[in-house]
């Protein structure tokens, strides 16, 4: 009997005859070994934000979407911010008053929310989803879009190290069943009858995971321009020229903000000793920075914050204000979105009306000023630099960033071990 080889191929067996075949059949072998066939479909396959909005409507009843923007769904949070009246839409300051909101729209509607948010967010979540929502407490359901960064098998940002792996192990342990969003936009609907029956029959939160490319491409439309004349990375090199380089220490938020900050002190050569890059955690800065202050008192402490993150847990005001750190600086940046996710808008874009200084003086804080000019920060920082503290300088500018920036080149645990050989200088 002719013998049989079998060879592996990507995920098919490519099944050779007799070993002794004639030389042209071993030719046409050679040919499909060395030119592979495309990868399957789902690969290019991507769901498109309107039919996924109009899907969610039309099989849930949802008509009311809040959360906190994510790098995964950005697109479909586009279309949303885009597509939807301020009566349907609210983007929150957290993920855990995304879910009280969706459940004061059930309770005065009948109808189920959508919250969606990053995996990082679930941990804001959990008091409400196990407290309220819960079907064994107020029986609430709500459909929970989550963008599952560190998924095992791909390669992310280190903050995702830990939570990606057991995202679905997290909503298991709290009653939510989870299914993947298929690329396959035949699939959606099904899913989402899936989701109804939970809904109907259990009445409570149901989860769908978004991995990375789910979503085919949509831009939020460009609004009326910021009237500042700087972007974030050209104010934060203008508020770090300003800094005594032998002995402040910066306490840098999530986002592009530490990845900026990480770049100019590598362009300049200066080492990264001097600051701490919170790439998780978000909202939680200044919280770090103010802890840090009191124990290195005669260091002055700059915990560098973003408008998005400062609301997010926007009750470390008052803590730093009451415990009053007089070397604790606070530096806002605001450009009025959450910038690294998609741009979508912030609350604190309303210039008109929503006061940062105002907030952080009501909470205690010494002062509170202003700039928007390479001029206007100058001068305010070498006032900062000398006054007691805590005081907040918040820098408005027009919103964008490079398509260029790069991201941090050393890990967390060396960003950590030379930040703290700095501060016990």
């Amino acid at each position: 009997m002719a013998s049989l080889v079998h060879i592996r191929h990507g995920l098919r067996s490519l099944r050779i005859f007799d070993v002794a075949a004639p030389l042209s059949q071993l030719i046409q072998i050679r040919h499909l070994t060395q030119h592979p066939s495309p990868p399957s479909s789902e690969a290019f396959e991507k769901v498109s934000p309107a039919n996924f909005y109009k899907a969610v409507q039309e099989h849930l009843g949802i008509s009311f979407f809040c959360g906190v923007p994510d790098s995964l769904l950005k697109d479909f949070c586009a279309y949303v911010t885009h597509n939807s009246t301020n009566g349907n839409h609210i983007i929150t300051s957290n993920e855990g008053s995304a879910v009280a909101m969706a459940a004061g729209h059930y309770m005065a509607t009948g109808k189920p929310a959508c919250v969606y948010l990053q995996n990082s967010g679930i941990g804001n979540m959990v008091n409400p989803l196990m407290s309220l929502t819960h079907h064994t407490v107020f029986k609430i359901p709500l459909l929970i879009l989550i963008g599952w960064r560190g998924q095992p098998g791909v390669k992310d940002e280190p903050q995702h190290n830990a939570q990606g792996p057991i995202t679905k192990q997290t909503l298991e342990l709290m009653d939510i069943p989870s299914e993947v969003v298929p690329k396959d936009e035949s699939q959606i609907v099904p899913m989402l009858e899936r989701a109804k029956k939970h809904f109907d029959e259990v009445q409570s939160p149901f989860a769908l995971l978004v991995r990375t490319g789910t979503f085919s491409k949509y831009t939020l439309p460009a609004g009326p321009p910021a009237p500042f004349p700087l972007k974030r990375e050209e104010a934060l090199h203008i508020l770090l020229d300003c800094m005594d380089r032998n002995s402040d220490v910066v306490v840098g938020s999530t986002g592009m903000l530490s990845r900026e900050l990480f770049e100019f002190r590598a362009n300049h050569k200066m080492g990264h000793h001097r600051d701490f890059l919170t790439v998780g955690a978000m909202g939680h800065a200044s919280s770090i920075a103010m802890a840090i202050a009191m124990e290195k008192p005669n260091r002055q402490i700059y915990s560098f914050d973003g408008d998005g993150a400062l609301i997010m847990h926007m009750g470390a005001f008052a803590t730093i204000a009451q415990r009053a750190p007089p070397n604790f600086k606070h530096i806002v940046i605001n450009n009025g979105a959450h910038d690294s996710v998609g741009g979508q808008p912030t609350e604190a874009n309303n210039h008109d009306v929503f006061n940062i200084g105002a907030i952080a003086k009501g909470c205690g804080y010494k002062e509170a000023l202003l700039a928007t000019t390479e001029a206007e920060i100058r001068e305010k920082m070498a006032y900062v630099a000398k006054a007691k503290g805590p005081i907040l300088l918040e820098v408005k500018v027009k919103l964008g960033n490079r398509s260029d920036l790069g991201r941090p080149t050393r890990t967390t645990h060396e960003n950590k071990a030379d930040f703290m050989n700095y501060l016990q200088k």
